[in-house]
């Protein structure tokens, strides 16, 4: 496949990507209206681009057709110098290394790849997925969510992606052990950290990170930006409170229930979050009114 000569140049990790959610109406079908405007509201805000079918984005519950349509209605609706990036996660290499065929000829600027996500792979199948997926050419972040998957990239074996696949460039690091980030940088210096949860954004950005694939930037891109760029500056004294404003939130983005609550969060901004699909049922009332509780506490304490 051909991509730009400057491809690399771009280095579409290099800032915020919001892993973005699928605005299902009331029957669950898409409404991709919605989603090219939200596409459009997040770049007014300054971020570096978005992430169509992801995790939070429910692709797992998505056919083919509504997949593809994602990538096309995000590239279409993205302005100039707003990247996408699409999750092109699949039970096998075969099947991913299609997505990614797929938004490289889309006109996508990198995609974002899991392990297999229906195999517990040992370390050799990994290189393997990821090899295979690599040979479309396009960057790729990888994505270690260990829960999901039962596959831990551990910064061993992103070392070894690292020696094997050129286009692999970043990883987006959800384990939650902040300790990662260190271990990474000293083992594969190469391979730029994404901060993958939201609720270790600070802790990760002292180790020094390239950027942020965030999900309550879906509700709350202004604040979340704010808090992102202190932390790029080193200036943890201004970000602390401001992020333990947002802390709480935040947390829900590292529990099962993390697409219903940042939908419900986006409600509560005024936006647009709509239902999930099954298997995911709404949050329980209990957890609906801790939701509501918190969000009031940031809305009274965030001071920027």
């Amino acid at each position: 496949m051909n991509f730009p000569t400057n491809i690399m140049d771009m280095k579409p990790w290099q800032g915020i990507l919001t892993a973005t959610a699928t605005p299902f109406k009331s029957d669950l079908s898409i409404d991709f209206d919605k989603y090219g405007e939200h596409i459009k509201w997040l770049a007014s805000f300054g971020h570096l681009g978005v992430i169509p079918n992801g995790s939070l984005g429910e692709y797992q519950v998505l056919t083919k057709e509504e997949r593809s349509e994602m990538v096309r209605c995000a590239i279409a609706a993205a302005p100039e110098g707003f990247h996408v990036v699409p999750g092109v996660a699949a039970y096998g290499a075969n099947e991913a290394r299609s997505w990614a065929e797929h938004a490289a000829e889309s006109g996508a600027s990198a995609v974002m790849l899991l392990p297999p996500t229906s195999y517990r792979a040992n370390d050799d199948e990994v290189l393997a997925h990821y090899q295979e997926v690599g040979k479309v050419g396009i960057p790729i972040i990888a994505y270690n969510n260990p829960f999901d998957t039962k596959v831990d990239l551990t910064p061993e074996l992103v070392a070894k992606i690292s020696d094997e696949v050129s286009n692999v460039v970043a990883i987006k690091e959800f384990s939650g052990d902040v300790r990662r980030v260190w271990q990474i940088h000293s083992l594969a210096p190469r391979i730029e950290i994404m901060v993958g949860a939201d609720d270790v954004l600070l802790e990760l950005a002292t180790g020094g990170i390239s950027g942020w694939i965030a999900g309550f930037t879906n509700a709350l891109p202004r604040e979340s930006k704010i808090v992102y760029d202190l932390a790029k500056a080193g200036d943890f004294i201004k970000a602390r409170p401001l992020y333990a404003a947002l802390h709480d939130l935040f947390h829900w983005d590292s529990k099962k229930e993390f697409i219903q609550a940042i939908k419900a969060v986006m409600e509560f901004e005024g936006r647009y979050g709509g239902p999930t699909r099954l298997p995911r049922l709404p949050l329980p009332k209990s957890d609906q009114e801790k939701l509501r509780s918190q969000y009031l506490k940031f809305k009274e304490t965030f001071k920027a």
